[in-house]
């Protein structure tokens, strides 16, 4: 929100910049030539900036989505996973139990406050999941379907493990600063292009305030999506919360 709001100041000076501009430049550097020269360019670095947004959305979007995605397959695989543990037998209660509490542990370190504060350091498997891994592996299977159903538990925990890993990867992600900086860059010099021929007056300003406004916009909407964890457009935590109801009595 901050960088967004920086970027729409910064477009609006811009704006305000090229109607000072045009009082101190002579008059033959503002006659019908420059006018045409300096609208063909902005007409063209009008359509670059558009491409690049709408491509830059399109790939945060993905992003977003593919963290959604991958979010929804944890929280099948616990559901999976304690079923076959269920399957299993009594014996796999304390499994069970543990299980449980990996899932508050889990949600804390994705969603947590001190989530994105963890970005660059390596990952460390909490002590809840590690336990509840060791309770599957000790089980003892006494049949044959004991031992399918440890078997398929031990491979959905892998599957688990390995997802959460590919989240915490993703969870880096970010929009290069020097692809935004770049990105600015056009949008000022667009708009002050808006005022270097045309004398701004009250509505000609509101128009640019809303322009920039929407520019802005885009802008964070792209940077809220490389933040599916922690920006006001995050992930929902509530289905993996709810994954598991509590172990009857």
């Amino acid at each position: 929100m901050t960088t967004s709001l920086i970027i729409c100041a910064l477009l609006i000076g811009g704006a305000l910049g090229g109607a000072l501009l045009r009082r101190l430049l002579p008059e033959q550097h503002l006659d019908q030539h420059t006018k045409d020269i300096v609208r063909l360019g902005s007409g063209l670095l009008a359509t670059i900036v558009g491409l690049v947004l709408g491509l830059m959305i399109s790939s945060a979007k993905t992003n977003f989505d593919t963290q959604r995605d991958e979010v929804r397959q944890l929280t099948a695989k616990f559901v999976m996973l304690d079923n076959f543990l269920d399957q299993y037998g009594p014996e796999a209660r304390p499994a069970r139990a543990s299980l449980r509490s990996v899932i508050p542990a889990l949600i804390e370190n994705m969603w947590g406050d001190d989530a994105t504060k963890s970005n660059g350091a390596p990952f460390v498997a909490t002590t809840f999941g590690e336990a509840a891994y060791r309770a599957i592996r000790a089980l003892s299977p006494a049949t044959e379907a004991q031992r399918f159903f440890q078997g398929q538990a031990i491979q959905t925990a892998n599957a688990i493990a390995q997802v959460r890993l590919v989240l915490y990867e993703q969870a880096g992600g970010r929009m290069p600063p020097l692809f935004l900086t770049v990105l600015v860059a056009w949008l000022f010099v667009l708009f002050v292009s808006f005022s270097l021929f045309s004398p701004i007056n009250p509505t000609a300003l509101a128009a640019i305030v809303i322009i920039a406004l929407s520019a802005s916009a885009a802008i964070f909407l792209i940077l809220e999506m490389y933040q599916p964890f922690s920006g006001v457009m995050r992930i929902d935590s509530e289905p993996l919360r709810q994954a598991l109801a509590p172990l009857a009595p």
